[in-house]
């Protein structure tokens, strides 16, 4: 897997158009729209982020350490940064020096013990049918048991390159005996390889293995077994693909033993850490992957800094983001009643911001109108209060009114009092207002989400449930996880997870949830999802049900809402009355819309977690069912 698409480099007009990724000539107006492929960069040409520089240098110290053999170069970086693209192009380099052969190895490929056998293969099959032929023969001549066998393999008739290796993984593993010489055995394939007729320059083979961060502990362990142990021999380099600390003792090695560890150590004598591109070259990035796919002309400065740095520069992330934009205005029926540019600013509030896009679109439980006006008024109002001046006669009515709209009775607004107001009134709001007030990517994707045209009736349809897709998460797991990774369950039915070493139903058998809110249909998805798993969920739409269901027996954990009715506090303080009257002392979890500071300080004063976050739901009733449920804070 890349991270760089192999975008066209810029032409003249004159020029002829390029030819090796004509997906990627795009149109410069807004639609019809392409998409990104995600092929690795596999010449300097398409390279966008200076891969092509290092690919050189790293190619030009491969060769001149040739006398150094053997040795383990692991590139290093994160999902999606670029290192299939940069060994690509090292492959590339490579192919211009004399007497250096190379070989891919994809680790994702294989399992377990096969990796082992896949990856010694792929090496012998890169030497002459000549030096494999006479590689057979000492090997047999080594294990005389089975030396008949090799008689009649070879008068059989010429064998091609794929038989000859057949026979020689066969003779070379037959058993322990044969394993314990079999790293000598290959030493000699490839000193004999490796010798050219005037022995200047030695011939070199490169093996690249790639995706090793993304195999099973077992397969991880063969691969270096097989680096380490067998081919551990002059004349061969490896350069490995990978996220290092994927593969330390708290990533996917979990078991590790210290001499394990060590042992992993040694497989890498040094490595080279991509670094994240700079600002420049990743705005450059964005800006050729928006005219390749159609877009260029609905991504204004603010934007593409914003989709630079809430994407961690990350090349891959980009494009699936990119990708996700022309999909969604092509294939979702809602969008043909407004700009493409809605579609991107909607995507990217919902990517980047999804604590507020999910109180925009309607969270469970939110109870607060528009969110968008709700904010934008606070701008004006805080605005107000941090000024050193007086606040305009014309402008109290409105100030007043937001804060009594907040709980807050009108409050002096003399130049000594107005820290105060301000303070007590973020308690009232959404935890990220006060942060998001001072991001100017998020306060200009707001500004011209408002201006667009029909912007009420794009907000209305949000509010009321529109279909959109699933945020594209951040990065998927680099590595196999043990149990459901946070994020899996939610907006799955059945969960996701059956495939994994420990089941869902495993952990989820027995669970009893208590969910109370008077609007349950919001819940739904979730609720559905954790009985496909195998929890019991009991449902209990005010404080009177749910005493009653809590009469019956007591569940391993309450999930509960905080808005109910025209209470905006009847969820804490039910729980509340449960705390002190001791009829409910267990796990309990708010799940609502809005998350406010006096929120929090009020849930952590019953020993509660609260969230808004349906992902969050899930990780914290699963660390409930196994009792690991940590305190609130």
């Amino acid at each position: 897997m890349s991270a760089s698409a192999p975008l066209p480099p810029a032409v003249p007009p004159s020029a002829a158009p390029p030819t090796a990724a004509p997906l990627l000539a795009a149109p410069s107006s807004p639609g019809p729209f392409a998409l990104l492929n995600d092929e690795p960069v596999v010449e300097s040409g398409a390279d966008l982020l200076g891969a092509g520089r290092a690919a050189r240098r790293l190619a030009g110290l491969l060769v001149a350490s040739r006398d150094s053999t053997p040795f383990t170069l692991a590139v290093d970086a994160g999902w999606g940064m670029g290192k299939s693209s940069l060994m690509r192009l090292v492959d590339a380099e490579l192919a211009q020096a004399p007497e250096v052969h190379t070989v891919w190895y994809n680790a994702w490929t294989s399992t377990g013990a096969d990796a082992l056998e896949g990856l010694i293969k792929s090496v012998l099959m890169r030497f002459d049918r000549r030096v494999l032929r006479r590689g057979l023969q000492r090997s047999e001549r080594r294990a005389l048991l089975r030396a008949v066998r090799s008689v009649l393999t070879v008068a059989a008739g010429p064998l091609g390159v794929a038989g000859l290796v057949d026979e020689l993984w066969r003779s070379l593993s037959v058993n322990s005996q044969a394993r314990n010489e079999m790293r000598g055995a290959i030493g000699e394939l490839v000193q004999e390889w490796s010798q050219t007729d005037d022995f200047r320059p030695r011939r070199l083979l490169v093996v690249f293995i790639d995706d090793l961060d993304r195999c099973s502990e077992e397969t991880v362990l063969a691969v270096c077994e097989a680096v380490k142990v067998y081919l551990d021999v002059p004349g061969l380099e490896f350069v490995i693909g990978c996220d290092r600390s994927a593969l330390a003792p708290n990533g996917l090695l979990r078991d590790l033993s210290p001499a394990a560890s060590a042992f992993m150590e040694k497989i890498f004598q040094t490595s080279y850490r991509i670094p994240v591109p700079d600002q420049r070259g990743v705005r450059e990035y964005i800006d050729r992957c928006a005219r390749a796919v159609g877009i260029d002309q609905l991504l204004d400065e603010r934007l593409t800094t914003l989709l630079a740095e809430r994407s961690a520069r990350n090349p891959r992330r980009i494009k699936r983001l990119v990708n996700g934009f022309v999909l969604e205005a092509t294939l979702n029926p809602m969008w043909e009643d407004f700009p493409p540019e809605a579609v991107v600013r909607t995507l990217l509030l919902q990517y980047f911001y999804p604590d507020f896009y999910r109180m925009v679109a309607g969270a469970p439980g939110a109870g607060v109108g528009d969110v968008i006006a709700e904010f934008r008024t606070y701008q004006q109002v805080r605005r107000l209060l941090r000024t050193p001046q007086s606040v305009p006669e014309a402008e109290l009515p409105r100030v007043n009114r937001f804060l009594r709209e907040h709980d807050l009775p009108e409050q002096n607004l003399s130049t000594a009092a107005r820290g105060e107001t301000l303070s007590r009134l973020e308690r009232q709001l959404p935890s990220g207002f006060p942060e998001m007030v001072s991001d100017q990517e998020f306060t200009s994707l707001i500004e011209g989400l408002v201006a667009l045209p029909r912007s009420d009736e794009l907000l209305r349809r949000l509010r009321e449930g529109a279909s959109l897709p699933a945020p594209v998460p951040p990065e998927p797991a680099p590595y196999v996880q043990a149990r459901p990774p946070q994020g899996q369950l939610y907006g799955t039915v059945p969960p996701a997870w059956t495939a994994a070493p420990r089941a869902a139903d495993q952990v989820l058998h027995g669970v009893h949830i208590l969910w109370v809110d008077d609007h349950p249909r919001n819940n739904e998805t979730l609720v559905n999802a954790f009985r496909a798993a195998g929890a019991v969920v009991r449902i209990a739409e005010d404080s009177q049900a749910a005493d009653a269901a809590l009469a019956v027996g007591t569940p391993t954990m309450v999930v509960s809402d905080i808005d109910r009715g025209t209470n905006p506090r009847e969820g804490l303080e039910h729980i509340g009355r449960l705390r002190r009257e001791g009829r409910y002392t267990g796990p309990v979890v708010f799940y609502a819309g809005r998350v406010t500071p006096e929120r929090i300080a009020l849930t952590q004063q019953l020993g509660a977690h609260l969230t808004s976050s349906g992902p969050e739901i899930e990780r914290l009733v699963l660390r409930a069912a196994e009792g690991q449920l940590p305190p609130p804070g």
